[in-house]
């Protein structure tokens, strides 16, 4: 079972559709106690990372998710998901984000040719053999939607970057902690790949 984290924001029931479209079991829920006894747990999200953090504190979830992660159980964050696991945000403002990962979240700098937000079909540059991307040519191609990407400030928690304006932080992982930039639900197959890979983690 996927317990998928509710906090009032994102597209959760596209993240639910895409595993149930592969025979998965995934379910919803707001529940502290829920996602605290959960075997895997993603936490999707779209939307501004003040308002992300904020809710995940009103509803008692960040005790859950630490607890969670210090078990070390499978964890996937897509997108909000991944930068909120980060020390700090500069979007719009300075806010404090879970510190589960060391570095910061930074805007895309403003480049002539390019536009912001990065949105759209996009490459990975794999680093190492990572369990998500099995099965996965590596040439495939993702889908990206954001102004901000995340700056981890150690390089061994990179487990892909993608090239826009600059060289960027696509996919973290550490032991089962996984946390995509990209969106695998919108990613077509190679995406539904993703999501059962990590299912069979």
């Amino acid at each position: 079972m996927i317990t998928i984290i509710d906090y009032g924001m994102g597209n959760l029931r596209s993240v639910q559709k895409a595993f149930e479209s592969l025979g998965i079991d995934a379910k919803i829920s707001t529940s502290p106690g829920e996602i605290a006894a959960a075997e895997k747990v993603v936490l999707p999200g779209v939307g501004a990372f003040r308002d992300a953090i904020r809710e995940l504190k009103r509803l008692d979830l960040v005790g859950p998710i630490r607890h969670h992660l210090a078990q070390e159980k499978p964890f996937l964050g897509i997108c909000l998901g991944l930068q909120m696991l980060f020390d700090v945000s500069y979007e719009d403002g300075e806010y404090e984000g879970l510190g589960i990962i060391p570095g910061k979240v930074v805007r895309f700098p403003e480049t002539s040719g390019f536009k912001v937000p990065h949105m759209g079909w996009n490459t990975l540059q794999v680093v190492g053999e990572q369990p998500l991307l099995a099965n996965i040519p590596r040439d495939a191609y993702f889908y990206f939607v954001h102004s901000y990407y995340v700056a981890p400030t150690d390089e061994s928690w990179i487990a892909a970057r993608t090239d826009y304006i600059h060289p960027f932080t696509s996919m973290i992982r550490r032991g089962n902690l996984f946390a995509t930039q990209f969106h695998p639900e919108k990613s077509q197959r190679v995406g539904l790949q993703l999501l059962k890979n990590f299912a069979d983690v």
